[in-house]
This record gives C-alpha cells, sequence and structure tokens, in this order.
C-alpha cells in the first residue's frame, strides 16, 4: 500500500496538472515549434514534464522517507535548468556543466560502491539523461518507458528483503514517477496535446541512473537489472549515436535516424509506434523482474537472447528503412 497511494495520488495529481499548464499562458513561452526534423506538424506545448515531476514530487515529499529526498531535490534542480532551455535556449556546455554538477552531488552524497566503478556510475548518469531526451521524440514513447521502467523499480523494491536500506524510499520515490507518467500520458498519447520537454526527459533520465545505483548498493536488484529495464531506450540510442559517430555528423544537431523514428516515419505512426514499444517495454521489465533471483549461467542466457533480439529487430529495421529510402517521394 505504501507503493500503490504515491501512485494513485501522483496519477491523479499529473492529470490535473499537466493539462493546467498546457491550457495556462506559461506554456505559450515553452511551445515545441515544428521544423525539419520534427514528428509533428502544429505547435505543442512542451510543460508535460514539469507536470509530471511536480505531481510525483508529491508523492515523494508526502510519503518516501527523507533518505532519498536529496535526489529529488537534484532532479527539480536539472527540471529547473532545462525548462531554461525548452524556453529559450542554452548553450550545450551550460547544459552540460548542470549535468556534471547534479551527477557528481549525487555520488558524493549517495555512492557507496567500489571506486574502481565510479567512473561508470558517472557515466551512466550523463549518458542516461541524455538518452531520455534523445527518445523523448514520439507521441506516448517516453511516457510509456517512464511508467515501465520505474514501475519495474518499484515492484523490485517493494519485493526487496527486508533488511535492504532504502527499499521503502525507493519503491515509492519509483511509484509516485511511474503513477505521474500514467497521468501525463492521459494528455500526451496520440494524439498528443503536450510534450514532455527537456524539463521532464533529463530529469528523468537522471533519475532511472540514480536510483538503479541506489537499488544496486542496497542489494534490491543485480547491476544487470537497471540498464535491462531501460534497455529499449538505450539500446536505440546507443546504436543510433554509435552509426552517426562513424558517419562523421555532429552528434549534438537534432535528426530524425532513431530506430523508432524510422519505424514511425515508414508507416508505423505515432500510435503504433508507441503501442509496439510498451509490448518491448512490457516484456524486457518482466524477463528482469523474474531473472533478478537466477543464477549466473541462466542471467547470461536471458541477457543474451536480449541482445540478439535488439541486433534482429535493428537490423529488420535498417533492411527495411534502405528500401524506403530509394524512393524519396515516399519519405515523410
Amino acid at each position: 500500500m505504501k507503493a500503490i497511494i504515491p501512485a494513485v495520488l501522483s496519477f491523479v495529481a499529473a492529470v490535473a496538472l499537466v493539462r493546467l499548464l498546457a491550457l495556462s499562458r506559461f506554456s505559450q513561452s515553452a511551445l515545441d515549434m515544428p521544423n525539419e526534423r520534427s514528428l509533428h506538424v502544429a505547435p505543442v506545448p512542451r510543460t508535460g514534464g514539469l507536470g509530471l515531476l511536480s505531481a510525483a514530487s508529491i508523492g515523494c515529499v508526502l510519503l518516501a522517507p527523507s533518505g532519498l529526498w536529496g535526489l529529488v531535490a537534484l532532479a527539480g534542480l536539472l527540471s529547473v535548468v532545462t525548462f531554461a532551455d525548452d524556453r529559450v535556449g542554452l548553450p550545450v556546455m551550460t547544459r552540460l556543466f548542470v549535468q556534471i554538477a547534479a551527477a557528481v552531488l549525487f555520488l558524493a552524497l549517495y555512492y557507496a560502491g567500489p571506486l574502481w566503478l565510479l567512473p561508470l556510475a558517472f557515466g551512466a548518469l550523463i549518458w542516461m539523461a541524455n538518452l531520455y531526451n534523445f527518445m523523448d521524440g514520439s507521441d506516448g514513447l517516453a511516457g510509456g518507458m517512464t511508467v515501465a521502467g520505474f514501475g519495474a523499480y518499484a515492484i523490485a523494491a517493494i519485493y526487496a528483503p527486508a533488511e535492504a536500506p532504502q527499499a521503502e524510499a525507493l519503491a515509492v520515490i519509483a511509484a509516485s514517477i511511474a503513477g505521474g507518467a500514467g497521468g501525463f500520458l492521459v494528455w500526451n498519447f496520440h494524439k498528443a496535446s503536450v510534450f514532455m520537454g527537456d524539463s521532464g526527459s533529463v530529469p528523468l533520465g537522471f533519475l532511472a541512473a540514480a536510483l538503479g545505483i541506489v537499488g544496486w548498493q542496497s542489494g534490491i536488484w543485480p547491476v544487470w537489472f537497471p540498464a535491462l529495464v531501460f534497455s529499449p531506450f538505450i539500446a536505440d540510442a546507443t546504436v543510433t549515436l554509435i552509426k552517426r559517430f562513424r558517419r562523421g555528423e555532429k552528434l549534438t544537431q537534432a535528426h530524425k535516424t532513431h530506430y523508432y523514428q524510422r519505424a514511425l516515419r515508414m508507416g508505423l505512426g505515432h500510435r503504433g509506434t508507441a503501442l509496439a514499444s510498451y509490448v518491448l517495454m512490457g516484456a524486457v521489465g518482466v524477463s528482469a523482474l523474474l531473472a533478478r533471483d537466477w543464477g549466473p549461467v541462466a542471467v547470461g542466457l536471458m541477457l543474451g537472447f536480449w541482445g540478439a533480439a535488439y541486433a534482429a529487430l535493428m537490423t529488420l529495421i535498417d533492411r527495411h528503412w534502405d528500401a524506403f529510402s530509394r524512393d524519396p517521394a515516399r519519405a515523410v
């Protein structure tokens, strides 16, 4: 009940807050204007992330033990700064500096793992914050990943060993975020009337990595668990970045070459892309929850299966995209 109540509370609050922000004059200061790289054709408010995180913070502050409140505050700081970027645009180095500062503060406050893993933890925080932003480009996609990913975190924390530190706080925070994302999806599923914006996607990516580290340190889940839970986003964003780097493209430039964007443009559409992604997100989440207590051989086989599945899916999309792109008249 300690996780269900904040999830329901955050859901209801998000339904109201996201809609109120989208209809307010405030939203006119942060409109997502369509351009040649957009997948939408009309201006859409990008204040949804503020409503989502504000709703989630209600459940966190009211019901979560205080042990992880500092993490919630860091996410709030990221949201404020990135909303300024949504409004007026900030230099890349300014945004990166704030992300680095938040990551350093989190590690100073909460990291208790081996020192040799510290650089990997730092890299995970920065990369997750940015890749979540990269993957927020289709109606319902990032909201669905938030429900599935943080929902899996909450379930794992609920059934954690009684002696696991931070389990209750992690369960309440994750459930609050998942509930808030569900309320956000009421207005963001196709056809979206509001977008998440950087003020939602960057803090959510940061929280996905930070809570993943906390849960691993606390013995709530193994180190591979967060990576598998959020692998639909991690795999697409990472492989796409590597391919763009190999082609010599400017990595900070917006584009429409992610696998989900290609699937959408080849005819799957916003609704179909979201629904297909939800099936994948649900499948990896369930398999991650089931495999938490498996032995190393069984876990290795399961992770190998998902690696092969992603490789096959990406190869299939690449082949269809090559055929699709030979006919420019069909390109959207």
